[in-house]
């Protein structure tokens, strides 16, 4: 029997226990327990504002009912689209309350591929954040003939509101207010239509292999899962976490909306997407969820700053690394820690981390997560050294989020932890990873025959190629389809050198090439801000971005770097050539998806003169 923590000890439950409840009825029944708990907070004209869990509750009821009125019936779809904010979840729980099933898109979609969204999932009612986002949905909603209205979120500046398909979020409250009190009784119906194991969510993946899939979620899928997850990760009622990655994602959701109905925690919204760090700094939250690009940014701003500092600040810290880099080692051994290191530790993190942590918002971090993709072995040692516990969830959209996760005090740069409380794991004979358990999604909207291919006989096959330990620990290799092969025969897995490269505070983002060709190349995407930094300091002239990546000074940069990662690296897994690209890796271009992951297969099309280049 699990219990999650100490503000919640009188609420416990088990693995095997019956989900009897849907998403919204737990919010709701959260609400009326909590009353003037803090909910949720977000920042307004300069000031944080409290939302607590009864407003919480009366508005998700409001813009419920405002969708009864619009005529949302049981079934039908709401999408929303937007940056974080307390109307997005709103909007969700809202849309979920009436009996509805909700969708999440993407911002940075364009019309075309928000109408694709909105067309298969025969999408009843659109919430908008902006006016940018207007201007998509006005853009196509000819098409998207299902799509009866149209819901504003901010209104500042709005050109388009006299449209008769176009209304307010605030219109939509008072129309919600009025049809509930016109029809007592509705919202309590509407409410217990639903059942734990009917359709409660459609997340749209990110299309990296073709059109996205609408994978269905149960409201016993996310809430079994933030159950099971409360077993492997303790998070206590007074925590406070930062909500910045998109909503639209399986993972943020989980944070944002999920969990904390079981944890009843508080959730604090981001400004907007380039205030994330000054928010850290303000809220100093206590759990953190992020996905390993914006760990290795804090990492290499470190590393970058420290490099313009005094040979005594510099020698200092370098000490401190030092033994936090031995700590962190000693603390998987088991032998545990000395009680020298214990000291030495000690003073190294009252003179050097105490304050690095203080100076990011992470003093009071004692939960930190990275997941969505795979994060460097070096990143994760560097967290550790400095007294940040970062541990992986590893998952994907069709099992809820989570498969694996690093729990307790065992946590492993070259793993990703046990399968989860009551989630299996087993290898094919492929090497492919197999996942069993009550978060395996329900299949994919309107699409038996990729249903078909991805459950078989109850298991999820995840398209991820790894290995179990004997302890039951997981290890990633690479994607099933990305594993390189090449003339000789070897097999490589990218994935582990481009993590290693995108360690370096010089590197973005790397591709590793190479599959039945006779060595390994790479294309290279430099870290803009590092690298600007780096010229500036070493007077390399430059005028844009692509002049500096030609420069012959940022080429060599880049080889010393390489040449770092190859002295780890067997010999036939070895970079012998690379190409900077003058560059930046870009959505728009179709060469990442919403979620930063790369389109392999359109990079190596885009690019394939200056890759054949590297083999003549």
């Amino acid at each position: 029997m699990a219990t999650i923590g100490q503000a919640t000890a009188n609420e416990s439950f088990s693995i095997d226990d019956p989900i009897e409840e849907t998403i919204p009825q737990l919010m709701h029944r959260r609400a009326a327990e909590l009353g003037s708990r803090t909910a949720l907070r977000y920042k307004k004209f300069g000031l944080w504002r409290d939302v607590s869990w009864r407003e919480y509750g009366q508005t998700v009821r409001d813009v419920a009912m405002g969708f009864c009125a619009l005529g949302l019936r049981p079934g039908e779809v709401v999408a929303i689209i937007g940056d974080n904010c307390p109307e997005w979840l709103y909007a969700d729980l809202g849309c979920m309350s009436a009996g509805g099933v909700s969708v999440g898109i993407y911002t940075t979609n364009s019309a075309d591929e928000c109408a694709y969204i909105l067309k298969h999932s025969e999408t009843k009612i659109y919430i908008v954040e902006n006016e940018e986002q207007l201007d998509k949905a006005l853009e196509v909603r000819d098409d998207c003939t299902d799509m009866k209205k149209i819901v504003v979120i901010d209104t500042e500046g709005l050109r388009n509101f006299s449209d008769p398909m176009v209304i307010s979020f605030e219109q939509l409250i008072a129309l919600g207010k009025e049809h509930d009190a016109k029809n007592p009784g509705l919202f309590e119906r509407r409410l217990a239509s639903r059942k734990p194991d009917d359709l409660a969510l459609l997340i749209y993946t990110s299309g990296t292999t073709g059109p996205p899939k609408g994978a269905m979620l149960s409201h016993e899928n996310v809430l079994w899962t933030s159950k099971a997850m409360s077993t492997a990760q303790e998070i206590l009622q007074d925590d406070e976490s930062i909500s910045f990655l998109p909503l639209s994602h399986i993972a943020e959701r989980n944070f944002s909306t999920f969990m904390p109905l079981i944890f009843k925690n508080t959730v604090n919204f981001i400004e907007n997407v380039d205030t994330v760090t000054d928010n850290v700094i303000e809220i100093s939250p206590t759990v953190f969820f992020a996905v390993p690009r914006i760990w290795e940014k804090y990492a290499s701003t470190i590393f970058i700053k420290m490099k313009d500092a005094t040979w005594f600040k510099k020698a200092v810290f370098a000490t401190a690394m030092s033994i936090g880099k031995k700590r962190a080692e000693a603390r998987l051994s088991p032998q545990g820690v000395p009680a020298l290191l214990k000291l030495t530790y000690a003073l190294a993190h009252f003179a050097v981390f105490r304050k690095l942590k203080e100076r990011l918002g992470f003093e009071r971090m004692r939960v930190a997560i990275s997941g969505a993709a795979p994060i460097s072995a070096d990143v994760l040692k560097f967290y550790h050294a400095i007294g940040i516990p970062l541990r992986q969830v590893y998952g994907q959209t069709e099992d809820t989020g989570p498969t694996s996760m690093h729990q307790d005090d065992i946590i492993e740069a070259d793993n990703v932890g046990p399968a989860i409380p009551g989630v299996q794991i087993k290898i094919a004979e492929d090497g492919e990873i197999l996942v069993k358990g009550r978060n395996v999604f329900m299949g994919y909207y309107k699409n038996p025959d990729a249903t078909a291919e991805t459950l078989v006989d109850g298991w999820l096959h995840s398209g991820d190629v790894g290995t179990i330990d004997e302890r039951g620990f997981l290890k990633i290799t690479d994607r099933k389809k990305d594993l390189i092969i090449t003339s000789g025969g070897k097999n490589i897995a990218p994935q582990n050198i481009e993590n290693q490269l995108k360690a370096s505070p010089y590197i973005n983002d790397a591709v590793a090439i190479g599959d039945r060709r006779k060595y390994m190349t790479a294309l290279i995407f430099i870290d803009e801000d590092n690298v600007v930094k780096y010229a500036q300091d070493h007077k390399v002239p430059f005028t844009t971005y692509e002049t500096l990546t030609q420069r012959k000074e940022v080429v060599e940069l880049v080889q010393q770097e390489i040449d770092k990662v190859n002295e780890t690296l067997a010999r036939v897994e070895q970079i012998k050539k690379f190409t900077i690209l003058p560059k930046k890796l870009m959505e728009e271009d179709g060469e990442v998806t919403p979620t930063m992951k790369l389109k392999r297969k359109a990079i190596n099309k885009a690019y394939s003169e200056m890759i054949e280049a590297m083999y003549r």
